[in-house]
């Protein structure tokens, strides 16, 4: 299995990943500020509990805990969310792809599983979409069984996808940094 981030010349993809890396810091910055006022007792860490509602009683709980303001935040959050999730998406699938790289010269194992997380972490970017689209309906009062259940499977989904590329990341680092030493 490749991936399309392959076909980058090695030379252009640090430049593309510090790229990636700047964005989403600066959307995560604004998306920390904007999540300031979601923090209720029934939403103890904002968005989050949100998107981990499950119930429509617990997504109900959260909205009535939010006043107007704080559910304008949210609707900003789950927007530039659409913007924030090709950003983390695209430069985690690359640090999986030039991890597996920098295995691969160095003769360590593990090379084999960087294309196909990198298309995890493109998976994980269409599954935060999705996630994003149902709480874009709890928030408009869309039928509140179904929404806030696909709502925190993607979430959970999505949050173990991006968490094993992240492993991955730091492991073909570390490795990558230790076969250099020896």
């Amino acid at each position: 299995m490749r991936h399309p981030f392959e076909l980058i010349p090695e030379a252009r993809r640090a430049p593309l990943l510090w790229s990636l890396l700047g964005l989403t810091v600066a959307i995560g910055a604004a998306i920390a500020v904007a999540d300031g006022r979601l923090r209720t007792e029934a939403a103890p860490w904002g968005i989050v509990s949100f998107e981990l509602a499950g119930t429509g009683a617990r997504a109900r709980g959260i909205l009535e805990s939010w006043d107007e303001a704080a559910r304008i935040n949210a609707a900003f959050i789950l927007g530039i969310d659409y913007l924030f999730l090709v950003v983390y998406a695209s430069g985690l699938a690359l640090v999986c792809v030039m991890g597996a790289d920098a295995l691969k010269k160095r003769g360590l194992p593990g090379a084999a599983l960087g294309a196909p997380l990198g298309w995890g972490q493109w998976l994980a970017g269409l599954l935060d979409a999705t996630e994003n689209a149902a709480l874009l309906g709890v928030l408009r009062g869309f039928d509140e069984a179904l929404w806030p259940q696909l709502a925190r499977l993607c979430a959970q989904a999505k949050f173990g996808l991006v968490g094993v590329g992240i492993v991955y990341g730091l492991v073909t680092y570390c490795a990558g940094r230790w076969s250099e030493r020896r």
